[in-house]
């Protein structure tokens, strides 16, 4: 078989032979002690381009987001946040099995966001009957949307609602510089309104581990002890702390060319009879089609089918596919992509 053209997700993505490099020789220290010279760089980077006092580093991003949550939240109080979300559907109700954290879930908009003013009546009062509300969780990109982006006016009005209340926003941002690059922004401007960020190293930016959550002093601080906690604290990991920093350095640039080739994917498929775009056009680095009632196949059968032409997908639902461009695939995989789908249906 020729080489695969991996579309399942970004989080197939490998490092950079740069990123092979920096990782040999790479300084390093005991973490734990704080006492790694390459983790403290990459969080005081992370930082700075989150526009937050502090980072840390975490072995994923799911840990990033319970230990964000938990810092925020006591046992009993509850974060809301959408049904679509992933925190909700992905990260094994981590949030209620370690935290005793209620997940009070509204329903996701077709663009990502949660209506504010639904957001703002499932703010719990003071009853004694009911779990307090403590934070708001907020998604960008937002992957079962269609990985959509929710833009700087979204996010600032989320944050001055959940401010005036006296609440927290946590924004899962593993994608957020996708989301940047989508929109002409910094980072920064989609984390400014949020109490706490977490993003990924290990997806579009192809770095082999690894997330940052970033926010106060003070608030990082807290989420160090959980880390610590959950078993996050690491010994001499700066080889995995380099790869970071050359994904800061080198792949967040580049992500335009990742969401470039999504177009040009759904453009090609869109010619293709049978296929459809429930979720809409790619507005970053994910493309979502649906087969028509009349492809005789599933999304599964198509899938195998697939493969036998060197082609790996997503499979979402009974007739839904996920496609998600990265770094390592090119446009001749997007024509060999688009060659097996022709051939196929």
């Amino acid at each position: 078989m020729e080489s695969i053209v991996d579309l399942r997700s970004d989080t197939v993505s490998h490092p950079t032979p740069a990123m092979r490099e920096a990782m040999y020789r790479a300084e390093v220290g005991d973490d734990v002690l704080g006492e790694d010279p390459t983790i403290n760089r990459l969080e005081e980077m992370a930082a700075e381009k989150m526009g937050k006092q502090a980072g840390l580093f975490v072995p994923s991003g799911t840990m990033g987001n319970l230990a964000a949550v938990l810092a925020h939240c006591q046992r009993g109080e509850e974060a809301i946040m959408g049904n679509l979300g992933h925190t909700y559907l992905f990260e094994a109700g981590g949030i209620s099995a370690l935290g005793s954290v209620f997940a009070n879930t509204l329903p996701n908009l077709p663009d990502g966001t949660l209506n504010l003013d639904e957001v703002r009546l499932a703010i719990r009062g003071r009853d004694i009957h009911q779990p307090v509300t403590r934070l708001l969780i907020l998604e960008n990109t937002h992957n079962r949307c269609g990985g959509v982006v929710l833009t700087p006016e979204y996010m600032r009005a989320a944050g001055e609602l959940m401010h005036s209340k006296g609440l927290k926003l946590h924004l899962d941002g593993a994608r957020v510089f996708n989301a940047a690059a989508a929109l002409g922004v910094k980072a920064a401007d989609l984390a400014a309104d949020a109490d706490s960020v977490t993003f990924c190293l290990s997806k579009g930016l192809c770095a082999p581990v690894g997330s940052v959550l970033c926010g106060s002093t003070e608030f990082v601080a807290s989420a160090r002890r959980i880390r610590k906690q959950l078993g996050g604290g690491m010994r001499q990991a700066g080889v995995l702390a380099a790869a970071g920093i050359v994904a800061l350095e080198q792949m967040v640039e580049r992500l335009p060319e990742d969401h470039a080739r999504a177009k040009r994917l759904a453009d090609g498929l869109a010619n293709i009879p049978g296929i459809e775009f429930p979720l809409g056009y790619p507005q970053s680095n994910m493309v979502f089609v649906q087969l028509s009632q009349n492809i005789p196949f599933n999304a599964s059968e198509i899938a195998s089918r697939l493969l036998t032409h060197g082609i790996k997908v997503g499979v979402t639902g009974p007739r839904m596919f996920r496609m998600v461009l990265h770094y390592w695939v090119d446009d001749s995989g997007v024509e060999d992509t688009l060659k097996a789908f022709r051939t196929i249906l």
